[in-house]
């Protein structure tokens, strides 16, 4: 008698997790016992946060979570639909034009995620014929964009402008579209946007960017890295989270509002998708009230920002305050590994980042601010990579 696809498919898994185990790349849940936060409760220890993306420290946020209670109360909990059945709401419009405002944009549009955002943008705008032209760094998200396009896939090295221009100049695509991070997630570093606005002008080329970890962070008022250089109107699409420095969950394209048009009629991932909760909708738009007018959250934000910069170039690494995020890279996932226990032991949660999410030789510790971090606790995790001893391991990035 034959094996039961049940055992089948376990087979297979057990082979593939073996395999994982053995390289240290097999993966796990661990749940938090309390709120997100700065310090969160982790299997009954205490531990000081350095791995959430809550830039602005607004997930906990008393005046977020009030306006989600009250607009459960409203709306209840589910939608129940997709919105272009019954699953659309006046908040999800009230939230998208806050966000248009927010973004001088003519339009935006809802998605569910950041991921569900550029897996359904790309494929929407070229198709077969046409020419995505991908940062080799971008979110697995834009590459999964890309691929899903159909369209030729061109990447370029990192923030390489002048291979970016040389590949635009050489394509014969009937539409050529550049994606790239502003901020890249596991680096930290910042996209010559400036330069590849130019390039994409220069040949004919539209550009969409993922701004998921600038919002909030970067610009006067907090709308990202092409607010902070005065390119919101020369870029065609600008991708946001509500899901890291606003605190919630969620996404948007801020774009014009035939874009707009044609991603509602066209982007699978927002028609077959039963849309976001009205409560996050409505707490949504109190936290971009509060990154656009709450001017002292970003001031302690980048408080820390430096100080943790110039704590790491002390203790031999390099290191620039351009974003929330610092790589400390360790090379193998098993050093990386014992590092993040290590690191736990001293009271500092902060989890190792392994292949696929970075390429290979490249396993690391991803630090990450927040505005809730006090310096005591910046001065913690600095002491405990100290104790550790990173600093004497060769470590760059």
């Amino acid at each position: 008698m034959s094996d039961s696809t049940r055992d089948v498919a376990s087979e297979w898994a057990r082979e593939d997790v073996s395999a994982l185990q053995a390289r240290g790349l097999r993966r796990g849940l661990e749940p938090l016992d309390s709120a997100q936060g700065p310090v969160v409760t982790m299997g009954g220890e205490t531990l000081v946060n350095f791995s959430s993306n809550d830039y602005l420290g607004l997930a906990a946020s008393s005046a977020v979570r009030a306006a989600a209670v009250a607009a459960v109360e409203r709306y209840g909990v589910g939608t129940g639909a997709s919105r272009l059945v019954v699953g659309d709401t006046l908040a999800h419009h009230r939230l998208e034009a806050r966000l248009a405002a927010f973004e001088r944009a003519e339009a935006v549009l809802l998605f569910n995620s950041g991921y569900a955002a550029n897996t359904g943008i790309l494929p929407a705008l070229v198709g077969p014929g046409d020419a995505v032209f991908s940062d080799a760094l971008n979110h697995a998200s834009l590459v999964d964009g890309c691929r899903l396009s159909r369209a030729k896939v061109i990447v370029y090295p990192h923030a390489d402008v002048e291979a970016l221009a040389g590949a635009l100049a050489s394509t014969t695509a009937r539409r050529k579209l550049v994606v790239t991070d502003t901020v890249f997630s596991m680096d930290g570093d910042v996209a010559p946007l400036r330069a590849i606005v130019e390039a994409c002008e220069a040949h004919g080329a539209a550009l969409m960017v993922d701004e998921a970890h600038a919002t909030g962070v970067l610009g006067a008022r907090g709308a990202g890295l092409c607010e902070e250089l005065g390119l919101e109107s020369r870029v065609a699409l600008r991708m946001g989270t509500l899901s890291k420095a606003l605190g919630g969950q969620g996404a948007y394209v801020a774009t014009s509002r035939v874009v707009v048009d044609l991603l509602t009629s066209r982007a699978r991932p927002f028609i077959f998708s039963t849309a976001l909760p009205a409560a996050l909708c409505v707490a949504a738009e109190v936290a971009v009230d509060a990154v656009e007018k709450d001017v002292e959250l970003r001031e302690r934000l980048w408080r820390n920002i430096r100080r943790f910069a110039e704590g790491l170039r002390g203790l031999g690494l390099r290191a620039e305050a351009r974003s929330a995020v610092f790589p400390v890279i360790l090379g193998e996932p098993g050093r990386a590994l014992d590092a993040a226990r290590r690191l736990r032991e001293a009271g500092v949660l902060v989890k190792a980042i392994r292949p696929p999410t970075v390429p290979e030789g490249t396993s690391r510790l991803r630090f990450c601010l927040s505005a809730g971090h006090t310096l005591g606790h910046v001065d913690l995790a600095l002491e405990a990579l100290r104790h550790v001893g990173v600093h004497d391991r060769g470590t760059s990035w």
